[in-house]
């Protein structure tokens, strides 16, 4: 990852993001659909359906968007589009800005109408409001 840091196409900065949310939104509505396959007769074992479904959408959220970038700076949609999160220095992120990033700047940067994540498209090394709340920058992964 030594050299130059090129700033990340917008576009490709929103693909990784709907690889990972569209991942998380499915665990629910294949629970979901489970649930409803259940049947009116089985309504406890469905209702359990779709607790277990949000629940592993949580868990796998806090490992893609929390325990995964924080220890290598990837999640899932990231490694796919070839990108990868580091501190504004270098170097992996940590458990806690990670969380930081994802947990609370996200939310922050979609509350203000998108224009936090808008940020990304326009600022010179294109980082969003979750990238500035976090200390961190989004790179192209270096091929090796």
């Amino acid at each position: 990852m030594a050299g130059t840091r090129l700033r990340v196409p917008f576009a490709l900065r929103c693909g990784a993001f709907l690889i990972d949310y569209i991942l998380l939104i499915s665990l629910v509505v294949l629970g979901t659909l489970f649930a409803r396959m259940l049947g009116g007769g089985a309504r406890a074992a469905g209702n359990s359906a779709e607790t277990a479904a949000i629940l592993l959408a949580v868990v796998v959220a806090l490992l893609n968007l929390g325990l995964l970038p924080g220890l290598t700076g990837l999640t899932l949609g990231k490694w796919a589009a070839g990108l990868r999160i580091q501190k504004v220095g270098s170097g992996n992120p940590g458990i806690g800005r990670a969380l930081l990033r994802h947990f609370v700047g996200y939310p922050l940067s979609l509350a203000v109408f998108g224009i936090g994540f808008l940020l990304a498209a326009f600022t010179v090394q294109g980082r969003g409001l979750h990238d500035i709340i976090a200390g961190t920058v989004v790179v192209r992964e270096s091929s090796v």
